[in-house]
């Protein structure tokens, strides 16, 4: 249960690594690998050859060959693990980078900035032979390196970076959807201001009326979006970032209902448990 910052330990000061999924438990302890933590910066892997099941925000996303997985800061996960528990036999390029390496490009902010963004992709085979490629060149530019015409290089790094995400951002949706609430103004609005706000508001009238939506337009554009009303959002992110201090920090109960803006221990007691059939000590003693 782990916050984990990006630190890059073979080129320090440099904001992006590759290296290779068999790097990771060499770098962790078993018992460290195995747990739940969160990250403040990008996670890209890309499944070349194994399978394994990779939690992402307690959601476990089955990893194979043509697998692309994003984990965006802030979200919690487990790494790969096979079905003992332990590292998962992959063969797979990751990708770490902080959020201010990549060129602000419209595309690339889609992706790397957009919360509710996938968060895994099985792509055509022919897809992931021009991620596989387009890796392998970022790959070889980050091991040769050199000290001579570092600056050159370091963009050159930030260019090929921009080019993936570019790749990620025309992939259709992993559901087979048009993603047509990504594009519904409304929509789009409400859910960057649930982002920023969802611990102090609550209810879906004072999203509707900080935006200036009726509030019957604004569940128009969300059930249009996703099936659901606004207040169901609003709970569902709630329980979300419930569930990721539960599971990555040691933060008493009462410090994250008050994180969480209740008012009261047991208000957000009932609420977790009737959000997720669990007490939030359930919940958090199934992650450890």
């Amino acid at each position: 249960m782990i916050e984990r910052g990006y630190r890059n330990p073979t080129r320090p000061g440099l904001r992006l690594e590759v290296l290779t999924f068999t790097d990771l438990p060499s770098r962790l302890p078993d018992e460290e690998y195995r747990r739940v933590h969160r990250l403040d910066f990008h996670h890209l892997a890309l499944v070349h050859d194994g399978t394994g099941t990779h939690m992402i925000d307690f959601v476990d996303h089955p990893c194979r060959p043509g697998t692309l997985l994003h984990v965006r800061p802030g979200q919690v996960q487990r790494l790969p693990t096979g079905p003992d528990g332990g590292p998962a036999d992959l063969d797979a390029t990751i990708v770490l980078f902080t959020p201010d390496f990549p060129p602000r490009l419209p595309a690339t902010v889609r992706v790397t900035d957009d919360p509710f963004g996938p968060a895994s992709w099985q792509l055509r085979p022919e897809d992931h032979d021009r991620f596989r490629r387009a890796l392998a060149d970022l790959a070889a530019e980050y091991a040769g390196l050199p000290d001579q015409e570092r600056d050159i290089t370091r963009e050159l790094l930030r260019q090929l970076l921009a080019g993936i995400l570019l790749r990620i951002a025309r992939l259709p949706a992993p559901d087979g959807s048009q993603e047509k609430g990504a594009t519904q103004e409304p929509y789009r609005l409400f859910q960057h201001e649930l982002e920023r706000s969802f611990a102090v508001l609550r209810q879906a009238h004072d999203y509707a009326a900080r935006l200036g939506y009726s509030l019957k337009t604004l569940n128009r554009a969300c059930q249009g979006a996703t099936g659901h009303t606004a207040k169901q959002l609003v709970d569902a992110r709630v329980t979300l970032e419930a569930k990721r201090l539960l599971a990555h920090t040691e933060l008493p109960v009462a410090a994250i209902s008050r994180r969480l803006g209740f008012t009261e221990p047991t208000n957000f007691s009932k609420f977790f448990t009737r959000a997720t059939g669990e007490t939030p000590g359930t919940f958090r003693a199934a992650q450890s």
